[in-house]
């Protein structure tokens, strides 16, 4: 992929050596960089660091807000993102549900923190919509990969640090210092101040949160019908009402509203007022169904799995859930013990078992399940979804988790059609 650029004495810019030619100058990653002969061999014009690709392309043009954390990236960006259009802003969003600009759809999804010179054409283009705000969802793969290298960020924000991606980082310390690591510089940053395991440099540091002082603090709360509350900044109180239901929830529009505070000129009762029309992101807590009640969701940690499990907790809930294959294995106990200390019902299942032994996934669940009387175990998800919607009484909820808004399942290398919504929905009509 090639970027056109003018003024600089070449015309375009690429991160793939076998691009580079006289007019084509080699952009240096962390990623590319044993193909730096390569490029030079094949006559590139130049080799350019992210940061100088940055400025030549003229990026400082838009305002960026990066968002990372185990949870909740998601939801946040996406918040942030409808706040600033419903304020008359332009933005684009880049992220796990692919790249928006200006609520129009542009790519579908990829990874969640593209490489160097995909988010920056995807900043470009941004930029020639009119955009004022780019908002994107910082994975701990980009940050230790430096696929954000040359960024310069204008607001930096984290959700929380939880266990994820072990398989890659090998350790819980070595994740949270990762995580970490994003926000040791001094441009401004949000950090959710009931974390923790936060670590950040102080300088221009402003942080959120509900237990603990912070610079926007909900002080009053209520998770009747949604989420709603009173947000203190300073002196100030803001009510605040949402759709969006679990307590978790409250973090990620606190943070929302306060980046949308922090980063233009509207008042936070403005703010306030337009969350109202965010609906939430598809794929998180999702209902499909409200008779009986069915709800899909993305949760697919321990801690995602506590977090919409306790939203639901005066509910009777029967969970249908796996764990995907060739990722952590360390979780998927902790995941199984998660949902067996809220659920009256387990459905233990595949979820993208991948290269991996589907039924050696679901051992490594049934480890961290000391009572396994109410455990249903079946492979076959769709058999297991099938099974719970059939077991269902009264107001008993069904709770399908890991998968959200994908629309596939991942067996061996091979995407197959598989939509925890659609499914649920085709079950529900021929019972």
């Amino acid at each position: 992929m090639k970027i056109e650029i003018n003024g600089s004495g070449y015309r375009y810019i690429s991160e793939n050596s076998g691009e580079c030619s006289p007019e084509c100058a080699f952009v240096l990653t962390r990623q590319n960089e044993k193909y730096i002969e390569d490029a030079r061999s094949r006559g590139a014009a130049g080799v350019l660091s992210p940061e100088e690709a940055f400025a030549a392309l003229g990026l400082e043009r838009i305002k960026v807000i990066g968002i990372t954390g185990t949870n909740g990236k998601t939801t946040t960006a996406s918040a942030i993102y409808s706040l600033f259009l419903d304020l008359g802003y332009k933005a684009a969003m880049q992220g796990t549900r692919g790249f928006f600009m200006n609520d129009v759809p542009v790519e579908g999804k990829t990874l969640t923190t593209p490489t160097v010179l995909n988010t920056y054409r995807h900043m470009l283009q941004a930029i020639e919509a009119g955009c004022d705000y780019f908002v994107m969802e910082v994975s701990s793969h980009a940050i230790e990969q430096e696929r954000i290298a040359g960024i310069t960020f204008d607001l930096k924000i984290l959700t929380n640090i939880t266990q994820d991606h072990l398989d890659y980082h090998q350790s819980i310390d070595e994740y949270i210092r990762i995580k970490n690591l994003f926000f040791q510089d001094e441009s401004k940053k949000l950090i959710n101040k009931d974390e923790p395991r936060a670590q950040f440099n102080i300088k221009n540091a402003f942080t959120y949160g509900v237990e603990n002082p912070a610079t926007y603090k909900i002080v009053a709360y209520s998770l009747n019908n949604g989420v709603s509350g009173v947000l203190k900044h300073f002196e100030e109180l803001v009510p605040f009402e949402s759709s969006l239901h679990g307590f978790f929830n409250l973090y990620n529009v606190t943070a929302a509203m306060a980046a949308v505070h922090l980063l233009s000129t509207k008042a936070l009762p403005e703010i306030a007022e337009a969350l109202e029309n965010f609906g939430g992101v598809s794929g998180r807590m999702e209902v499909v169904s409200t008779d009986p009640l069915v709800i899909v969701d993305f949760a697919h940690t321990p801690d995602g799995m506590e977090q919409v499990l306790g939203a639901l907790k005066e509910k009777e809930v029967l969970v249908v859930f796996g764990a995907g294959g060739d990722r952590d294995r360390t979780k998927r106990p902790l995941m199984g013990r998660v949902a067996s200390s809220y659920a009256k019902k387990l459905y233990v299942t595949s979820d993208n078992p991948r290269f991996e032994d589907p039924d050696a996934i679901i051992e490594d669940i049934l480890k961290g399940i000391e009572d396994r009387s109410n455990v249903y175990v079946d492979v076959n998800r769709r058999n297991a979804i099938a099974q719970a919607l059939r077991d269902r009484e009264g107001d008993e909820v069904v709770l399908i988790l890991g998968k959200g808004d994908e629309t596939s399942q991942i067996i061996y290398d091979q995407h197959l059609p598989f939509d925890d919504r659609v499914v649920a929905k085709e079950l529900l009509s021929g019972m």
